[in-house]
């Protein structure tokens, strides 16, 4: 089973669910731990492969991934805690688990707070993935994972973030980096659907102005899907909650609280 830490409230009965995105580690919500625990029980996960998930006997792993059988991953996390309906948070691509999450099982989700929230694939992005189809057994993966870093996150202010998640993405191997590069083959086919479909779930969008690959696909999103609203982070980049952490907490503390 995957690596989770639960962080438990005196009083409270909610429960907030923290999903990272590739290459990371429940290490990037850091920032959100002290104030949220003030309100809920927190959980943190780290996806197979990534963080303390890495030291995982992987032999349950071997099978191809996809983002069916990740999802199940955090599901059975949540089943052995026994964790009740809860609000789930998700940054980069831990938004397409939460958003999977949600539709696999939308009875355990009261809502969704998406941070650099990936729900379509531009030029730009849709380039990066044929440049890693084309040489991820080739070139050591931490160079991939370095270039893609750097263009996603561009700008000196973003560096803090940019270099947290190249720092934990040097947990995995050549291996683990390859099966889950894999996964881009199913993300528009499964970012079209969700786009076609909305939930009736509340859904708290937080990017950055500066996330250049991301911003534009959600404002078309949020205008289409009753449920979502959109908050805008000036002066910010693609991982909202780590380069301004005290704006990020502020609008996913008043959504949720607002939701419960």
């Amino acid at each position: 089973m995957l690596y989770s830490k639960r962080y438990i409230h005196p009083s409270s009965k909610e429960w907030v669910v923290f999903i990272h995105g590739a290459g990371g580690s429940s290490v990037v919500w850091f920032k959100q731990l002290k104030d949220f625990r003030e309100h809920f029980n927190i959980m943190l996960i780290d996806l197979r492969g990534h963080g303390k998930s890495a030291d995982v006997h992987q032999a349950i792993w071997e099978e191809e991934y996809t983002f069916e059988e990740i999802t199940k991953d955090i599901i059975e996390v949540l089943d052995y805690w026994k964790i009740p309906p809860a609000h789930f948070a998700g940054v980069s691509l831990g938004t397409i688990l939460a958003r999977n999450l949600a539709e696999i099982e939308p009875q355990r989700v009261k809502s969704l707070v998406l941070a650099g929230a990936i729900t379509r694939l531009n030029i730009q992005s849709r380039f990066l993935v044929f440049l890693g189809n084309t040489f991820k057994k080739v070139i050591p993966y931490m160079w991939l994972y370095s270039l893609f870093a750097f263009i996603i996150m561009p700008r000196k202010q973003h560096s803090e973030s940019r270099n947290l998640f190249i720092n934990e993405a040097k947990k995995l191997c050549q291996k683990e980096f390859i099966r889950w590069f894999k996964l881009t083959k199913d993300i528009n086919p499964l970012l079209k659907y969700f786009k076609e479909k909305s939930i009736d779930i509340p859904t708290l969008y937080v990017m950055g102005d500066q996330d250049i690959m991301f911003l534009e696909p959600v404002k078309k999103i949020v205008q289409e899907h009753k449920y979502s609203m959109l908050k805008i982070v000036e002066k910010c980049g693609h991982v909202v909650n780590v380069e301004q952490p005290k704006r990020f907490n502020k609008y996913a503390l008043a959504f949720i609280q607002g939701e419960n």
